[in-house]
Formats: structure tokens, C-alpha cells, sequence
């Protein structure tokens, strides 16, 4: 379907995580927003003759945070590299270890876990899950003196020949992104089992008004970073376009349609905030004229879509 509803480009996050399935898009996000209050999907759009054929990107929200995601065919499976940590807060009106445990039963059906939802030294509650559509979830019972963390985090494992890279990662988006906050740090001689004490157990950094965690993974995984989960940078600008195109991007040949990739591996979207206003507009003929603008280009144009739109 179209959507007709318009997008407030005013309160518009300024990251979003971004998720890349096969065919499951819509599935995937009506079962996501089931499991938590104040969730919705907000928009489901079609664009077509793309060279996934027809896709369905579909604009949700959780816990009232800003997610995407896209029906793109198979080039690209979500893995335990990023996962989703829910902070469940002590403070929470209701208690927090019932909401764990609900939320963990959902995400049981159907999925694997990858550790056991018990008591750990760091938490009363904590278990890290893969559902069904193989988003890898980290569930935890968190202290309220954290409750300025972000209710849903992105955390990014580096593993493989990019394990040990998590501080370093974490130092290059803090100086790209100028809104930026560092946060927590241990590292596994602080209480973890590593060939490498000084790489990270756990660390998280604010851009903008989202939350970040991160880790060092190690060696001996059989997954790696790749386009299934993606963050998008909203850009008001063809300068700011322009500046995290040059800051970030590292690997042309991962350039296209707005995405690219970093030293890190990690995958970004530098796009203009017009663009879910343009394609969440319910005109199939401005949409097809925008799908095919930008499907031939690497960097987003600002005025070439404008140009294409109208």
C-alpha cells in the first residue's frame, strides 16, 4: 500500500537503525511493535523496479524510538555483529522482571538463544535471544541511575579481524558526530576472559539522542558486519550531506543509493530529511520519479531529487 500520512521532518530522529530482510519487512515490524507499549508502525510504502524488483520499506517505532526497514531480497542476513539491547528500568511503573520475561517468551517463539535469561554479576536479569527473523536482541534489567540511556540501543560486536577495533570505533564516531557524549567503559582485564585484556567488554556512547553500545567479540565467530543493519544520518542539508559522506565513507565500492561503509565495516545511510517526506507522500508517479532519481546515484543530490519529486 501507499501511506498518505506526512511526516513531521521537525521531530524526525536524527539516527535510525535500519533493518534489511528478504520478503519479511512488514511481518518482521508488526511483530517487533507487538511487543512493547507505545509502538506503532507509522508507515508502509511500495517502490518499484528497483533491482530487488518491488520492495516495502516500512517506517515503525519502538517504545517510541525510529526504526526502518526494507524488503530488499536476499543479499544480506541480520547477525549477532549488531544486536538490540532493551534497558527494562527499575523505575518502570510496572515491574521490570515481568516485562523481561514477557518480552523474552515472544521473542522464544521461533528464535534461538544465545545466552540464558538469568542473574549475571552486571544485572538481577539479562538474556541475549535471535528471533525468528534472526535480529539478535540483548534484554536487560537496568539500574534507574542509567535511565538516561536510550530504551532501545544498537550494539555493535566487532569480531573476526575487526575485533579489537570497538575503542577505536567508538573515538571516530565521537569525533565525526559533533553531538556526541562518551559513556561507560570496562574492559575485559575488568572482569572478562579475552586473549587481549585490553579490548573492550562493554562501552556505550551517545550520537545525538541515541544511545550506543559496543564490544570487542573476538576472533572465533562465524559472522561478520555487514548492509542487513544500517544506520541512517537524517540531513536537513546538502552540506551535511556532503560532510559524513566525506567523513565516514571508506570502501567505494559499497557507495549506492545513499549507503556506505565505513573502516570499520560498519554500514550508514546519509540521507536527506525530504526524502521520507517525498516517499511517504502516496503519489505512486512522484515516487516512481524519485525511486529513479536516486537509483543512479551514489551520494545523494538534494536539488536532482527535488528536481525529480516535482
Amino acid at each position: 500500500m501507499y501511506a498518505t500520512t506526512k511526516v513531521d521532518v521537525t521531530s524526525m530522529q536524527k539516527i535510525v537503525p535500519h533493518l534489511w530482510f528478504d520478503k519479511q519487512a512488514k511481518e518482521a515490524a508488526a511483530f517487533y511493535t507487538s511487543l512493547f507499549t507505545n509502538s506503532r508502525v507509522t508507515n508502509t510504502t511500495i517502490i518499484t523496479d528497483t533491482p530487488s524488483g518491488d520492495c516495502d520499506i516500512v517506517s515503525f517505532q519502538l517504545r517510541g524510538q525510529s526504526f526502518m526497514s526494507i524488503s530488499a531480497g536476499p543479499y544480506f542476513k541480520i547477525n549477532p555483529s549488531v544486536s538490540l539491547i532493551v534497558n527494562f528500568f527499575t523505575s518502570e511503573k510496572r515491574d521490570a522482571r515481568d516485562n523481561i520475561d514477557a518480552v523474552w517468551a515472544k521473542l522464544l517463539e521461533g528464535g534461538k538463544v544465545l545466552m540464558a535469561l538469568d542473574r549475571y554479576p552486571f544485572s538481577e536479569r539479562y538474556g541475549w535471544i535471535q528471533d525468528k527473523f534472526g535480529l539478535s536482541w540483548q534484554l536487560i534489567v537496568t539500574d534507574p541511575s542509567r535511565g538516561d540511556r536510550s530504551q532501545i540501543m544498537p550494539s555493535i560486536m566487532f569480531v573476526g579481524d575487526r575485533s579489537g577495533k570497538a575503542e577505536e570505533a567508538i573515538k571516530f564516531y565521537l569525533s565525526v558526530f559533533k553531538d556526541s557524549e562518551m559513556g561507560s567503559l570496562m574492559r575485559h582485564k575488568d572482569g572478562g576472559q579475552m586473549d587481549h585484556p585490553e579490548d573492550l567488554l562493554f562501552a556505550d556512547f551517545k550520537l545525538f539522542d541515541l544511545w550506543f553500545a559496543t564490544m570487542d567479540g573476538g576472533s572465533n565467530h562465524e559472522f561478520a558486519l555487514n548492509e542487513a543493519v544500517s544506520f541512517i544520518v537524517n540531513c536537513d542539508t546538502q552540506d551535511e550531506i556532503d560532510y559524513y559522506w566525506e567523513a565516514l565513507s571508506a570502501v567505494p565500492e559499497s557507495e549506492q543509493c545513499g549507503w556506505l561503509k565505513d573502516k570499520f565495516g560498519v554500514s550508514w545511510q546519509i540521507v536527506p530529511t525530504i526524502m521520507e517526506e517525498m516517499m511517504s507522500s502516496g503519489d505512486k508517479k512522484k515516487i516512481a520519479r524519485v525511486t529513479e532519481a536516486f537509483l543512479k546515484m551514489k551520494k545523494f543530490d538534494i536539488p536532482k531529487l527535488k528536481e525529480a519529486y516535482k
